[in-house]
């Protein structure tokens, strides 16, 4: 639990179930007191939870929330995580509920970010890791947890953290708890699905987890504002800028943070991301990169990493309303609210979604040279090379239209491997259709994207800065017909 500066010496000791003696109080919130306390028969220092309601909350109300406490219990007991802080016991007493856990004496991670300001992105790719773990766990038990937030997340001095406060966290298997029209969670961190009234489920946590990320990274919350009401339409309607993460990590970040929850990264796909940015650094071992950029003593700052450079290709054509470097919600550099929920409406089962093919030296297509927002009277074909000189005007007819977008542009990062880098184009290509950069009422209908990802030698070449060589890091996602038609006109969205 929350361990806080306001000790409360106990003056006359007091004795819980006959067992745990209790020292002081260590934190109180709107659910309980929290005791430190010592476990005579084993001889350690625990954590006691304490049902402590309001005055003046309803009889049902307060049962209710009593067998919420019980159920964070029976939650937290069933699992067996590292980065879930561990249930001991759980009793009733003379009318109140008690709840022993293990003692964490660590500051949250909004303390920490108050602190020290932002995390670098090497330490939280690491805290991610972890954080995923945890709620991987919970939800394989059938758990949600509807509260990740940073005040719910413990951090330890060797970079270890802890998921507490399972609370208000939901078992798809008990009866819902809440009482009619009452949303449960820290507004910041409620996913939009929720706000719009449906159910919390594992992909509202994932996306409290992005926010969380963002959090650690950046230092502000993406969405919080004045009041709640604000912060709510922000959530809606608004995208969040990164400005000290790239990669990997903010790849996660922007993947989890997207409105449309059949968009999202899966579990699987974050961590293979993760697995990149907490590759071991040349020189040394991710434990002592996480112990020296995670310190706890005053004054500590730590310089922010480069914003990520998100530049157009020299020699490519690229209309004025294509967003250079276009990260498709996946990466810093996302412009101005085109992926605002209300303009997503994708289908849970994406009927449009074709083939991904690799392009590139060895690939499907060994020469794909058709550029952001470009068309192409030549048929999308594997075995096919495709140079500059097979591009058409995008307003006469053509077989296909091309959106390319380079995630990893100007980084260092080694290839993410061929099944990392097909589910990352999936998903971003899938996230692209389904906004209104396709500019079509009834793409849903009349069109189809294939996925287009580079081959590890186009990738490696790409690290020379030698695009005219056809290295290239870059994601394409290419429109065609359904039917096998030509196209009569361009379907991406013009710059308003």
């Amino acid at each position: 639990m929350r361990v806080t500066q306001q000790p409360d010496q106990v003056t006359h000791q007091r004795v819980i179930a006959g067992r745990y003696a209790v020292l002081q109080e260590i934190g109180r919130g709107g659910m309980g007191i929290v005791w430190l306390a010592e476990d005579r028969m084993i001889g350690r220092q625990v954590a006691i939870k304490e049902l402590h309601l309001p005055a003046g909350v309803p009889l049902e109300e307060q049962r209710v929330l009593e067998e919420r406490v019980l159920r964070e219990a029976r939650a937290a007991g069933r699992l067996n995580d590292p980065a879930v802080v561990t249930v001991y016991d759980v009793l009733q007493e003379a009318g109140n509920t008690f709840i022993v856990m293990e003692l964490i004496q660590a500051p949250t991670l909004s303390a920490v970010v108050a602190r020290q300001g932002p995390i670098p992105q090497e330490a939280v790719a690491r805290l991610a890791e972890q954080l995923l773990s945890a709620l991987e766990a919970a939800h394989a038990a059938g758990i949600v947890h509807r509260d990740v937030k940073p005040s719910n997340i413990m951090v330890l001095p060797n970079g270890r953290v802890k998921l507490t406060d399972f609370g208000i966290a939901q078992s798809t298997d008990d009866p819902k708890l809440t009482t009619s029209g009452v949303l449960v969670g820290s507004p910041s961190y409620i996913a939009p699905e929720r706000i719009r009234g449906g159910e919390a489920d594992p992909g509202s946590d994932l996306w409290a987890l992005a926010a969380v990320l963002y959090f650690a990274v950046e230092g502000h919350s993406p969405f919080e504002r004045s009041s709640t009401a604000a912060t709510m339409h922000a959530i809606l309607n608004e995208v969040p800028y990164l400005t000290r993460s790239q990669g990997p990590l903010a790849s996660v970040i922007m993947g989890l943070l997207n409105a449309l929850p059949e968009a999202r990264l899966t579990a699987g796909q974050v961590r293979g991301l993760l697995a990149h940015a907490t590759a071991t650094p040349p020189g040394g071992t991710m434990a002592g990169t996480m112990a020296g950029t995670m310190a706890f003593g005053p004054g500590v700052t730590h310089a922010a990493p480069p914003l990520t450079a998100l530049v157009p290709r020299p020699g490519r054509h690229r209309r004025p309303w294509v967003i250079t470097g276009l990260v498709v919600a996946l990466v810093a550099g996302l412009a101005g609210g085109w992926f605002a929920s209300s303009a997503i409406n994708a289908p849970a089962v994406d009927p449009a979604a074709g083939e991904t093919l690799t392009y590139g030296k060895g690939g499907q297509i060994t020469q794909f040279d058709i550029g952001d927002g470009e068309c192409s009277s030549a048929k999308l074909e594997a075995g096919r090379v495709y140079p500059n000189s097979s591009d058409t005007d995008c307003a006469e007819a053509h077989e296909f239209e091309v959106i390319d977008f380079d995630v990893f542009t100007n980084s260092d990062l080694e290839y993410l491997g061929d099944q990392v880098l097909r589910d990352f184009g999936e998903a971003s290509c899938a996230m692209v259709f389904a906004s209104t950069i396709v500019d079509d009422r009834d793409k849903n209908g009349t069109l189809t994207y294939t996925t287009l990802v580079p081959t590890k030698a186009t990738w490696d070449d790409a690290g020379n800065d030698d695009y005219e060589d056809g290295g290239s890091t870059a994601i394409k996602c290419v429109l065609t017909d359904r039917d096998g038609n030509q196209l009569q006109e361009s379907k991406l969205r013009k710059d308003e």
